[in-house]
Protein backbone atom coordinates (compact mmCIF):
# COMPACT_ATOMS: atom_id res chain seq x y z
CA UNK A 1 0.00 0.00 0.00
CA UNK A 2 1.29 3.47 -0.90
CA UNK A 3 1.68 6.23 1.68
CA UNK A 4 -1.24 8.10 0.05
CA UNK A 5 -3.42 4.97 0.23
CA UNK A 6 -2.50 4.44 3.86
CA UNK A 7 -3.44 8.04 4.72
CA UNK A 8 -6.80 7.73 2.94
CA UNK A 9 -7.55 4.48 4.78
CA UNK A 10 -6.53 6.03 8.11
CA UNK A 11 -8.84 9.02 7.53
CA UNK A 12 -11.74 6.68 6.74
CA UNK A 13 -11.13 4.66 9.90
CA UNK A 14 -10.90 7.82 12.00
CA UNK A 15 -14.11 9.15 10.43
CA UNK A 16 -15.93 5.89 11.13
CA UNK A 17 -14.68 5.84 14.73
CA UNK A 18 -15.86 9.44 15.21
CA UNK A 19 -19.31 8.63 13.84
CA UNK A 20 -19.63 5.57 16.06
CA UNK A 21 -18.55 7.56 19.12
CA UNK A 22 -21.13 10.24 18.27
CA UNK A 23 -23.80 7.56 17.96
CA UNK A 24 -22.95 6.11 21.39
CA UNK A 25 -23.18 9.57 22.97
CA UNK A 26 -26.55 10.19 21.27
CA UNK A 27 -27.90 6.82 22.42
CA UNK A 28 -26.99 7.53 26.05
CA UNK A 29 -28.62 10.97 25.86
CA UNK A 30 -31.78 9.57 24.29
CA UNK A 31 -32.19 6.97 27.02
CA UNK A 32 -31.67 9.49 29.81
CA UNK A 33 -34.08 12.03 28.38
CA UNK A 34 -37.81 12.10 29.03
CA UNK A 35 -39.05 13.66 25.82
CA UNK A 36 -40.13 12.09 22.57
CA UNK A 37 -41.41 12.83 19.10
CA UNK A 38 -44.53 11.66 17.29
CA UNK A 39 -42.30 10.09 14.65
CA UNK A 40 -38.64 9.24 14.21
CA UNK A 41 -37.40 9.30 10.60
CA UNK A 42 -34.20 7.56 9.59
CA UNK A 43 -33.09 9.09 6.30
CA UNK A 44 -29.95 10.98 5.34
CA UNK A 45 -31.23 14.13 3.63
CA UNK A 46 -29.06 15.88 1.06
CA UNK A 47 -29.50 19.55 0.14
CA UNK A 48 -31.40 20.21 -3.11
CA UNK A 49 -31.19 19.69 -5.99
CA UNK A 50 -31.63 16.05 -5.03
CA UNK A 51 -33.46 12.90 -6.04
CA UNK A 52 -37.09 11.99 -5.59
CA UNK A 53 -36.80 10.23 -2.23
CA UNK A 54 -35.53 13.41 -0.59
CA UNK A 55 -38.25 15.47 -2.25
CA UNK A 56 -41.08 13.18 -1.19
CA UNK A 57 -39.91 12.85 2.39
CA UNK A 58 -39.56 16.64 2.68
CA UNK A 59 -43.15 16.96 1.48
CA UNK A 60 -44.35 14.26 3.91
CA UNK A 61 -42.54 15.80 6.88
CA UNK A 62 -43.88 19.25 5.98
CA UNK A 63 -47.44 17.87 5.88
CA UNK A 64 -47.04 16.10 9.23
CA UNK A 65 -45.59 19.23 10.82
CA UNK A 66 -48.48 21.29 9.42
CA UNK A 67 -50.71 19.00 11.49
CA UNK A 68 -48.73 19.77 14.62
CA UNK A 69 -46.84 16.47 14.73
CA UNK A 70 -43.17 16.39 15.73
CA UNK A 71 -40.58 14.53 13.64
CA UNK A 72 -37.06 13.76 14.83
CA UNK A 73 -34.32 12.77 12.40
CA UNK A 74 -31.90 9.83 12.76
CA UNK A 75 -32.55 9.40 16.46
CA UNK A 76 -35.19 7.72 18.63
CA UNK A 77 -35.88 9.54 21.87
CA UNK A 78 -37.00 7.74 25.00
CA UNK A 79 -40.65 8.67 24.51
CA UNK A 80 -40.79 8.03 20.75
CA UNK A 81 -42.77 4.92 19.82
CA UNK A 82 -42.84 4.96 16.00
CA UNK A 83 -40.02 5.05 13.45
CA UNK A 84 -40.09 5.31 9.64
CA UNK A 85 -36.93 4.12 7.89
CA UNK A 86 -36.33 4.93 4.24
CA UNK A 87 -35.05 2.14 2.00
CA UNK A 88 -31.27 1.96 2.61
CA UNK A 89 -30.59 5.71 2.85
CA UNK A 90 -29.53 5.78 6.49
CA UNK A 91 -26.84 4.52 8.84
CA UNK A 92 -27.81 0.89 9.55
CA UNK A 93 -25.50 0.63 12.55
CA UNK A 94 -26.90 3.80 14.12
CA UNK A 95 -30.45 2.56 13.65
CA UNK A 96 -29.65 -0.76 15.31
CA UNK A 97 -28.12 1.02 18.30
CA UNK A 98 -31.29 3.09 18.79
CA UNK A 99 -33.74 0.24 18.14
CA UNK A 100 -35.98 -0.81 21.03
CA UNK A 101 -38.66 -3.46 21.36
CA UNK A 102 -41.31 -0.86 22.27
CA UNK A 103 -40.83 1.06 18.97
CA UNK A 104 -42.87 0.19 15.88
CA UNK A 105 -40.70 0.28 12.73
CA UNK A 106 -42.18 0.87 9.28
CA UNK A 107 -39.86 0.44 6.29
CA UNK A 108 -40.43 2.49 3.12
CA UNK A 109 -38.80 0.79 0.13
CA UNK A 110 -38.41 1.38 -3.60
CA UNK A 111 -36.60 -0.48 -6.35
CA UNK A 112 -35.61 -3.28 -6.48
CA UNK A 113 -32.39 -1.28 -6.36
CA UNK A 114 -30.42 -3.76 -8.49
CA UNK A 115 -33.07 -3.60 -11.22
CA UNK A 116 -33.25 0.19 -11.08
CA UNK A 117 -29.47 0.68 -11.14
CA UNK A 118 -28.81 -2.10 -13.64
CA UNK A 119 -26.40 -3.97 -11.35
CA UNK A 120 -26.57 -5.81 -8.03
CA UNK A 121 -24.17 -4.62 -5.33
CA UNK A 122 -25.99 -6.35 -2.48
CA UNK A 123 -28.18 -3.38 -1.51
CA UNK A 124 -31.45 -5.29 -1.95
CA UNK A 125 -30.13 -8.04 0.32
CA UNK A 126 -29.23 -5.45 2.99
CA UNK A 127 -32.71 -3.94 2.72
CA UNK A 128 -34.32 -7.37 3.11
CA UNK A 129 -32.12 -8.13 6.13
CA UNK A 130 -32.99 -4.95 8.07
CA UNK A 131 -36.63 -5.37 7.04
CA UNK A 132 -36.83 -8.87 8.48
CA UNK A 133 -34.93 -7.81 11.59
CA UNK A 134 -36.93 -4.72 12.58
CA UNK A 135 -39.93 -3.90 10.38
CA UNK A 136 -43.50 -4.40 11.53
CA UNK A 137 -44.74 -3.24 8.12
CA UNK A 138 -43.42 -2.26 4.70
CA UNK A 139 -44.54 0.56 2.39
CA UNK A 140 -44.12 -0.03 -1.34
CA UNK A 141 -44.42 3.01 -3.60
CA UNK A 142 -46.01 1.18 -6.54
CA UNK A 143 -47.53 -2.13 -7.56
CA UNK A 144 -44.62 -2.49 -9.97
CA UNK A 145 -42.13 -2.33 -7.09
CA UNK A 146 -44.06 -4.91 -5.06
CA UNK A 147 -44.33 -7.31 -8.02
CA UNK A 148 -40.68 -6.83 -9.01
CA UNK A 149 -39.46 -7.68 -5.50
CA UNK A 150 -41.66 -10.77 -5.42
CA UNK A 151 -40.39 -11.87 -8.85
CA UNK A 152 -36.87 -11.82 -7.41
CA UNK A 153 -37.97 -13.87 -4.41
CA UNK A 154 -37.70 -10.91 -2.03
CA UNK A 155 -40.58 -11.04 0.46
CA UNK A 156 -40.80 -8.05 2.79
CA UNK A 157 -42.86 -7.81 5.98
CA UNK A 158 -46.58 -6.87 5.91
CA UNK A 159 -46.63 -4.92 2.61
CA UNK A 160 -48.77 -1.81 2.02
CA UNK A 161 -48.99 0.16 -1.23
CA UNK A 162 -48.77 3.97 -0.87
CA UNK A 163 -47.73 6.13 -3.80
CA UNK A 164 -45.57 9.21 -3.40
CA UNK A 165 -46.98 12.73 -3.58
CA UNK A 166 -45.59 16.23 -3.98
CA UNK A 167 -45.84 19.48 -2.04
CA UNK A 168 -48.75 21.33 -3.71
CA UNK A 169 -47.46 24.68 -2.51
CA UNK A 170 -44.46 24.16 -4.81
CA UNK A 171 -45.72 21.98 -7.67
CA UNK A 172 -49.04 23.16 -9.07
CA UNK A 173 -50.43 24.30 -12.44
CA UNK A 174 -49.95 27.89 -13.57
CA UNK A 175 -52.73 30.38 -12.98
CA UNK A 176 -52.99 30.78 -16.75
CA UNK A 177 -51.48 28.82 -19.64
CA UNK A 178 -50.00 30.40 -22.73
CA UNK A 179 -51.75 29.06 -25.85
CA UNK A 180 -49.51 26.85 -28.00
CA UNK A 181 -50.81 28.26 -31.27
CA UNK A 182 -48.12 30.23 -33.08
CA UNK A 183 -45.19 28.87 -31.09
CA UNK A 184 -43.23 25.68 -30.51
CA UNK A 185 -44.56 23.08 -28.08
CA UNK A 186 -42.42 23.11 -24.94
CA UNK A 187 -41.36 19.62 -23.88
CA UNK A 188 -39.45 19.19 -20.62
CA UNK A 189 -37.66 16.28 -18.95
CA UNK A 190 -35.94 16.25 -15.56
CA UNK A 191 -33.65 13.91 -13.66
CA UNK A 192 -31.28 14.48 -10.77
CA UNK A 193 -29.48 11.16 -11.39
CA UNK A 194 -27.26 10.35 -14.37
CA UNK A 195 -28.06 6.63 -14.07
CA UNK A 196 -28.13 5.23 -17.66
CA UNK A 197 -31.59 3.81 -16.92
CA UNK A 198 -32.88 7.40 -16.62
CA UNK A 199 -33.30 7.41 -20.40
CA UNK A 200 -30.48 9.53 -21.75
CA UNK A 201 -30.59 7.59 -25.02
CA UNK A 202 -34.17 8.76 -25.60
CA UNK A 203 -33.10 12.38 -25.14
CA UNK A 204 -30.17 11.78 -27.50
CA UNK A 205 -32.46 10.31 -30.18
CA UNK A 206 -34.87 13.22 -29.86
CA UNK A 207 -31.97 15.68 -29.91
CA UNK A 208 -31.09 14.38 -33.37
CA UNK A 209 -34.54 13.56 -34.77
CA UNK A 210 -37.20 15.77 -33.19
CA UNK A 211 -38.89 18.36 -35.42
CA UNK A 212 -37.24 21.52 -34.08
CA UNK A 213 -39.68 23.78 -35.90
CA UNK A 214 -42.53 22.25 -33.92
CA UNK A 215 -40.92 21.34 -30.59
CA UNK A 216 -38.56 22.85 -28.03
CA UNK A 217 -36.97 20.24 -25.74
CA UNK A 218 -35.56 21.24 -22.33
CA UNK A 219 -33.67 18.97 -19.94
CA UNK A 220 -33.13 19.85 -16.28
CA UNK A 221 -30.66 17.43 -14.74
CA UNK A 222 -27.53 15.40 -15.34
CA UNK A 223 -26.69 13.07 -18.20
CA UNK A 224 -23.61 11.54 -19.79
CA UNK A 225 -25.08 12.32 -23.21
CA UNK A 226 -23.88 15.36 -25.18
CA UNK A 227 -26.72 17.30 -26.79
CA UNK A 228 -26.62 19.67 -29.73
CA UNK A 229 -30.16 21.03 -29.77
CA UNK A 230 -31.64 20.20 -26.36
CA UNK A 231 -31.80 23.17 -23.99
CA UNK A 232 -29.84 21.88 -20.97
CA UNK A 233 -30.32 23.55 -17.59
CA UNK A 234 -28.36 21.11 -15.45
CA UNK A 235 -29.62 20.16 -11.97
CA UNK A 236 -31.68 23.05 -10.63
CA UNK A 237 -33.26 23.73 -7.24
CA UNK A 238 -36.85 22.90 -6.45
CA UNK A 239 -38.49 26.29 -7.00
CA UNK A 240 -36.81 27.03 -10.37
CA UNK A 241 -37.71 23.52 -11.51
CA UNK A 242 -41.35 24.09 -10.55
CA UNK A 243 -41.33 27.33 -12.56
CA UNK A 244 -39.85 25.53 -15.57
CA UNK A 245 -42.56 22.88 -15.38
CA UNK A 246 -45.27 25.54 -15.25
CA UNK A 247 -43.96 27.22 -18.42
CA UNK A 248 -43.93 23.89 -20.27
CA UNK A 249 -46.67 22.02 -22.14
CA UNK A 250 -45.67 18.35 -22.03
CA UNK A 251 -43.44 16.18 -19.84
CA UNK A 252 -41.10 13.45 -21.11
CA UNK A 253 -40.48 10.49 -18.76
CA UNK A 254 -37.95 8.23 -20.52
CA UNK A 255 -36.58 6.20 -17.56
CA UNK A 256 -36.60 2.42 -17.17
CA UNK A 257 -37.61 0.48 -14.05
CA UNK A 258 -38.39 3.65 -12.08
CA UNK A 259 -40.60 2.43 -9.20
CA UNK A 260 -42.41 5.72 -8.49
CA UNK A 261 -40.81 8.67 -10.26
CA UNK A 262 -41.12 11.80 -8.17
CA UNK A 263 -40.02 13.84 -11.19
CA UNK A 264 -43.02 12.50 -13.11
CA UNK A 265 -45.36 13.25 -10.19
CA UNK A 266 -44.01 16.80 -10.00
CA UNK A 267 -44.78 17.28 -13.69
CA UNK A 268 -48.28 15.83 -13.44
CA UNK A 269 -48.97 18.02 -10.40
CA UNK A 270 -47.91 20.99 -12.53
CA UNK A 271 -50.59 20.08 -15.06
CA UNK A 272 -48.34 18.43 -17.65
CA UNK A 273 -49.57 15.31 -19.47
CA UNK A 274 -46.72 12.93 -20.19
CA UNK A 275 -45.02 10.99 -22.91
CA UNK A 276 -43.64 8.11 -20.89
CA UNK A 277 -41.69 4.90 -21.27
CA UNK A 278 -44.01 1.99 -20.52
CA UNK A 279 -41.74 0.74 -17.74
CA UNK A 280 -41.61 0.60 -13.96
CA UNK A 281 -44.32 2.52 -12.16
CA UNK A 282 -44.90 5.07 -14.95
CA UNK A 283 -48.14 3.52 -16.28
CA UNK A 284 -49.63 3.49 -12.75
CA UNK A 285 -48.85 7.16 -12.16
CA UNK A 286 -49.92 8.50 -15.57
CA UNK A 287 -53.02 6.44 -16.31
CA UNK A 288 -54.85 8.12 -19.19
CA UNK A 289 -52.97 11.39 -18.77
CA UNK A 290 -50.30 10.51 -21.31
CA UNK A 291 -49.09 8.34 -24.17
CA UNK A 292 -46.60 5.47 -23.67
CA UNK A 293 -43.68 4.34 -25.81
CA UNK A 294 -41.10 1.57 -25.56
CA UNK A 295 -38.11 2.38 -27.78
CA UNK A 296 -36.46 5.77 -28.40
CA UNK A 297 -37.58 5.89 -32.03
CA UNK A 298 -41.22 5.62 -30.88
CA UNK A 299 -41.03 8.71 -28.66
CA UNK A 300 -41.62 11.29 -31.41
CA UNK A 301 -44.80 9.60 -32.64
CA UNK A 302 -46.04 9.33 -29.06
CA UNK A 303 -45.35 13.03 -28.62
CA UNK A 304 -47.30 13.92 -31.78
CA UNK A 305 -50.25 11.89 -30.55
CA UNK A 306 -50.15 13.48 -27.11
CA UNK A 307 -50.11 17.01 -28.51
CA UNK A 308 -53.09 16.17 -30.74
CA UNK A 309 -54.98 15.07 -27.60
CA UNK A 310 -53.41 17.60 -25.22
CA UNK A 311 -56.45 18.97 -23.39
CA UNK A 312 -58.12 15.57 -23.13
CA UNK A 313 -54.95 14.09 -21.63
CA UNK A 314 -54.44 17.02 -19.27
CA UNK A 315 -57.98 16.67 -17.96
CA UNK A 316 -57.25 12.98 -17.19
CA UNK A 317 -54.50 13.77 -14.64
CA UNK A 318 -55.37 12.08 -11.35
CA UNK A 319 -53.02 12.32 -8.37
CA UNK A 320 -53.29 11.30 -4.73
CA UNK A 321 -52.85 14.51 -2.68
CA UNK A 322 -50.16 14.69 -0.01
CA UNK A 323 -52.86 14.98 2.68
CA UNK A 324 -54.27 11.56 1.76
CA UNK A 325 -50.80 10.05 1.44
CA UNK A 326 -49.95 11.33 4.93
CA UNK A 327 -53.19 9.84 6.28
CA UNK A 328 -52.27 6.45 4.86
CA UNK A 329 -48.75 6.60 6.27
CA UNK A 330 -50.16 7.45 9.70
CA UNK A 331 -52.53 4.47 9.50
CA UNK A 332 -49.61 2.11 8.83
CA UNK A 333 -47.41 3.77 11.43
CA UNK A 334 -50.15 3.50 14.05
CA UNK A 335 -50.56 -0.19 13.23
Amino acid sequence: MTLRGALVRARRLLGRAAREAETEIDVVRSRRGRGGADLALFHEFAPPPTGGGHQFLRALVAELERRGLTVELDTISRGTKVCLLNSFNFDFRRLRRFARDDVRFVHRVDGPIGTYRGFDDGTDARIAEINAELAAATVFQSRYSFDAHRALGIELVAPHLISNAVDPSVFHPPAEREPIEGRRVRVVASSWSDNPNKGGEVLAWLDAQLDRERYELTFAGRSDEVFEHVRVLGPIATEPLAEELRRSDVYLAPSRNDPCSNALLEALASGLPAVFRASGGHPELVGDAGVPFDEPDEAADALDRLVAELEERRSAIRLTPIEEVADRYLEVLDG
